[in-house]
This record gives structure tokens, sequence and C-alpha cells, in this order.
């Protein structure tokens, strides 16, 4: 790829969010507008290679998407007429036909147009599927391929998805904006979601041979901390921005140089990011300040700073983090919550302590597919020295992913308790 070709990739993937979202509030259709972002980044690797890269290439392509834009309004609106002429009926949207307020249209609102976009392409009209990949196109200026390779299904399946999802905000008329006072913390509960939800699946991966998806985490991280720009005062914006800060400092530490996976207390703390620990808890501070009460999120935030905090694993405060698992399973009412928290129970209190919650959940239907259950469960007992049954969980738990490396490692873990060893943690 030529220098101009890779800075105008890395320019569309900055300013592909606030193009977009400029464009939209001219046109007041995403889909529409996300074609004509995609008509001034054509333009730009048109004349780009040609001229050389504008000294301010943000501001180009919304200048270029917003002129467009307003072409294609007056080509409306001028067919409009001439129907109207002609004597036919048309809609009209209920009112005259108008021109366009050029001078209004060209200023620029850029936070303010972001966060309706944010909150457009997570409107709970669509699915969580289309909410991801709309998401994924739209904020974080990936291609429909690169998405496709990183929920490794077929690049139409995507494509079709986020056809699917700008017609469906189309047809049901949702409007381009920040939802009323009374409706945004429900709105905001599906936006921050769908930004955990990608962060999830890059951090480990549900399929595939690869562990993490680093791609994925950084678009997530970036969406949070956009998202903190945004809405400052609300508290779980920077719960969450705090939560994939911490959880991405150990992204070095979690593989070897095959890319095998390394838990978490057998990682190698030196080697997590401090930096990102620092903005983590500083995040953390931040959403623990605006609210006396704390949300998933923050509550996540504060159980991953307890490991960030300790300098050792013998370090980490166990008591703690089994309590405020305990809060986050009052908040939110998970069995994975509860699961959770056997770990920490058994870390703090003895594994027999922590296989007597893990007993309570074996029937519950969330988890009965989940296959941290039984590696919980194989664990625990690997520990107490029952070590033919601890076995039988780990093959269990190894038939149940779908991630190549998470079958090696369970496969390994079954084969130490078969030679009567512990496995490693």
């Amino acid at each position: 790829m030529s220098d101009t070709h890779s800075a105008i990739d890395t320019v569309w993937r900055e300013e592909s969010a606030r193009v977009i979202a400029g464009v939209a509030r001219m046109v007041n259709d995403v889909g529409r507008a996300e074609e004509l972002a995609q008509d001034a980044l054509v333009a730009a690797l048109e004349q780009w290679p040609r001229d050389g890269v504008p000294n301010n290439p943000g501001a180009w392509l919304m200048s270029t998407a917003k002129r467009r834009a307003i072409d294609l309004i007056r080509r409306e609106q001028v067919l409009a007429r001439k129907v109207q002429e002609l004597g036919h009926e048309i809609e009209t949207g209920g009112g005259a036909i108008t021109e366009p307020d050029i001078d209004a249209a060209m200023d620029d609102d850029i936070g303010d147009d972001v966060l309706r976009l944010v909150f457009t392409a997570c409107h709970p009209v669509l699915t969580t599927e289309a909410r991801v990949a709309l998401t994924l196109r739209m904020l974080g200026g990936l291609s429909t391929k690169e998405i496709a390779r990183a929920y490794l299904v077929g690049e139409a399946t995507i494509q079709q998805r986020i056809v699917r999802a700008k017609r469906t905000l189309a047809e049901a008329k949702v409007p381009f904006e920040v939802p009323a006072a009374p409706e945004r913390p429900a709105r905001l509960a599906s936006v921050l979601e769908v930004v955990y939800l990608i962060f999830n699946e890059g951090y480990s991966a549900t399929a595939g041979d690869d562990w993490m998806r680093p791609t994925l985490c950084a678009e997530a991280i970036r969406l949070g901390r956009l998202l903190a720009g945004l809405d400052p005062k609300e508290p779980e914006v920077h719960g969450l921005v705090a939560l994939l800060e911490i959880q991405s400092s150990r992204a070095a530490a979690r593989t070897d140089a095959a890319g095998e996976p390394i838990l978490l207390l057998d990682q190698d703390r030196d080697s997590w990011d401090q930096d990102l620990i620092r903005r983590g808890l500083a995040a953390l501070e931040q959403a623990e300040a605006l609210s006396d009460t704390h949300g998933p999120y923050t509550l996540q935030a504060a159980i991953a700073a307890c490991h960030a905090r300790a300098r050792a694993p013998q370090d980490t405060d166990w008591a703690r983090i089994a309590d405020l698992y305990g809060e986050l399973a009052d908040v939110v009412g998970s069995p994975v919550v509860e699961l959770n928290r056997a770990v920490a129970v058994g870390m703090a209190e003895g594994p027999a302590a922590g296989l007597e919650v893990v007993d309570t959940l074996t029937d519950d239907p969330v988890l009965k597919a989940y296959h941290l259950l039984p590696s919980v469960r194989g664990d625990l007992l690997a520990k107490l020295g029952r070590y033919d049954e601890a076995r039988a969980e780990f093959e269990r738990a190894a038939t149940m992913t779908g991630n190549a490396r998470e079958q090696a490692l369970l496969a390994e873990r079954a084969a130490a308790c078969a030679r009567g060893e512990a496995p490693a943690r």
C-alpha cells in the first residue's frame, strides 16, 4: 500500500464517524449519510494521490461529503417541484418544500452529531448483532471484510446485517437525535452493551484459532473514550472505559510466543501496561465520584482494579473481589456473575467453599452450555485432589468451547489430572 493510501485508510478510520454524523444531521438518514461519506472517500482516493494529502484531511472529507449532501437535497427538491408542476400528488413530509439552509448545514457541531450517531447505530429497534455490525462500520470505520474476519462469519452475512439495519432504521423512521432525558438511560445501556460486546469478542474470542482479536479491543476502547468525551457526567461510561483499559493492560501477558493462552495467576505482571492501568484507575475514580450507587461496569472495573493493584498473585484481595461480585450479582442477577463469585470465594476461603457455591449453579439453564461452569468446577475439584472428577469436568468443558486455543488448554488440564497431577492454574 502506498504512503498516500495508508494515510487515507488512517484518516478514514479516525474521521469516518464524524463525517457520517455530520452528513446524517443534514439528510436525517444514516444509510444515505454513509453513502455520501463513502463518496467523499472515493474522491480522496482519486485526488489525494495526485494532489497530495491536504493539511486537514478530516475537514476535507467533511466538506466534500456535505457539499454532495447539499447537491442531493437540491436535486430532490427540484424533482419534487417538477412533480408538483405536473399535478402529481406527492408526500413532502407534511409541509412545503424548503431550500436547504446551506450555512446551517455546513456548521460543525461534531460532538452532538457523533453522539446522535452512537444512539442511532445502537437503537433497540435493531438486533444485537445488527447493532454491533453497524457500530463497527459507522463508528469504528471498519470495512465489511474486517468485521466479517473479526467475527468469523461470511462477508455477505455482515453486509446483509448492515443493509437490514439501515433499512430497519429508515422504515422505523428512527430520528437522528440524542433521545430525551427520560429515555436516555435505557438507550445508553444499549450503547454500552454494544461496546462491551465488541471488546469481549476481541479479548476472548468465542471461536477460531486465536485467543484474542486485538483490533476489536482497540476499537471498543476508542469508542468508549469517545463516549466518555461526549457524555462526561455519566458514571457508567467512565466505568466501562475503566474496565476496558484495565483489562487491556494485560493483553501482552495473556499469550506466550506461540500464541498459547496464559491464565491470570501465571502472567508476568511486569509486562502489564502500566499506562493503561493508570488511565483505567483514573476513569474508575471518576466513575465512583459521580455516583454513590455503582452500576455493572463500574463494579466490574473495581474488580479488575483489585487485580491491577496486586503486584503478585498472592497480594490479590480476593475477599474484596468476592464482595464486589456479590454487589454485581445484586445489580444484574446473572448466574455467570455468581460463577465468578464462586472463583473468588474459592481463592479467599478455600476450594471447598468455592465448590459449594458452584454446585448450586449446575442445574441453571443459563449455564447449561457455558464451558466455564465445568472448567471452574474442574479447577476447584483438582485443588481438592479429586482428580478423576476434575478430569471429567475439563474434558466436558473442552467439548463446549469453539475456541481452538481454549480447547487445547482444557485438554492439557484434563491430561494432568489423568496423571494425578495438579494442572497449571
